[in-house]
């Protein structure tokens, strides 16, 4: 399912460019015919009102529409079992992957962010002598 995304995307991405190249006449004929025709219709039918066929989902996001998605949706799209259309704007959704950056490790001991407390001296209590 990813991969139709995939196509999906370039198709977009190549018909809102804009360029009138002959190659790119052909690449899109190229995404155009792996993408099954029920999804394709309903990326031209969005494409013929000018607008984008496919979201991508930022934070739970659909960044067409900037509505919060279901939590049931996102994690159909995290497990990449089938494609998934914005309940509000009714555009694929594409889930953003995220690269994971790891911390840098630390090369010494942590500096204190406190100082140390200064020991107080007891008081001395004067007593009453009888």
């Amino acid at each position: 399912m990813n991969d139709l995304l995939i196509h999906l995307l370039k198709l977009q991405a190549l018909e809102f460019n804009e360029s009138s190249e002959k190659k790119t006449e052909e690449k899109m004929a190229e995404l155009r015919a792996k993408i099954p025709p029920p999804i394709l219709a309903h990326y031209a039918r969005l494409a013929a009102r000018g607008k984008k066929g496919v979201a991508l989902v930022r934070n739970q996001v659909c960044t067409g529409c900037h509505m919060r998605l279901p939590i049931g949706t996102i994690n159909t799209l995290m497990q990449g079992q089938d494609v998934q259309l914005c309940d509000t704007c009714g555009r694929y959704l594409f889930l953003e992957e995220r690269v994971i950056q790891t911390p840098p490790a630390e090369t010494g001991p942590k500096p204190d962010s406190k100082p140390a407390k200064k020991q107080r001296k007891p008081k001395a209590v004067a007593s009453a002598a009888a």
